[in-house]
């Protein structure tokens, strides 16, 4: 029997939109800015989901670079600043789905994002790929008191949506990140976790203990998934 679905959630970075080109630019131009050696692009890719600190920490390890809260903060400032201003030049979203989002809209099912991003970068690179006006709830770290995992997210998500908690099953969440897929089910929705995305290969062997309800290892593999017979949009 199919599931009735009213909504699709996704988080953003290495989920929906594919931006680890724009950070590994970033990156590399930070560490020539001071002189030090950029990691590969595979080890900065595996830390995007994680955000800015965990990356300007690989940064700062991979060069030897002494780690306390004070540098931190100052070269993540600086990190965020240079995204801010440079945000989408080689960002774009995952070519499969962009059908399916249009295919969700064709059928008025209304699709967002809840993402750990800040909200001023989530709306800028939004406005860059002409999203804005298309998705219908933007959820961010700035909106809640507490982020992924905990569920105040997702279930502010409803909230916007004008959904009741009590059909939350009949969400869709898509995520990248272990985070994701708890806040999801915390709050009763369907998980389906994009593997495709910014997964550290430590955590490759795990990825069926976190519980997802799908598990897709392409953006194509997620749309086919979505535009199935095991769903019926609502």
């Amino acid at each position: 029997m199919a599931q009735f679905v009213k909504a699709v959630l996704f988080d953003l970075d290495g989920t929906l939109i594919d931006t680890a080109a724009d950070f590994v630019r970033i990156i590399q131009r930070m560490s020539a800015q001071h002189g030090w050696q950029a990691p590969s692009d595979v080890d900065i890719r595996e830390q995007v989901s994680a955000g800015a600190s965990a990356m300007v920490k690989l940064i700062l390890s991979h060069n030897e670079q002494p780690i306390n809260e004070e540098t931190l903060q100052d070269y993540r400032q600086q990190f965020l600043d240079e995204y801010e201003a440079d945000i989408c030049v080689d960002s774009r979203i995952f070519a499969e789905l962009e059908p399916l989002l249009k295919d969700l809209e064709a059928k008025e099912t209304p699709w967002g994002i809840v993402t750990n991003k800040p909200r001023y970068l989530a709306e800028k690179l939004l406005d860059a790929l002409d999203l804005t006006e298309r998705c219908a709830v933007l959820v961010c770290p700035d909106d809640v008191r507490y982020t992924k995992p905990d569920p105040e997210p997702m279930y502010l998500a409803l909230e916007k949506l004008g959904l009741p908690r009590g059909i939350a099953e009949t969400v869709i969440y898509v995520g990248d990140h272990s985070r994701d897929i708890e806040a999801g089910k915390s709050a009763g929705m369907i998980t389906v976790l994009a593997s495709y995305g910014y997964i550290p290969p430590e955590d490759q062997d795990t990825l069926a203990d976190w519980g997802a309800d799908y598990i897709t290892e392409t953006p194509a593999q997620l749309a086919k998934l979505l535009q199935s017979s095991k769903f019926e949009y609502l």
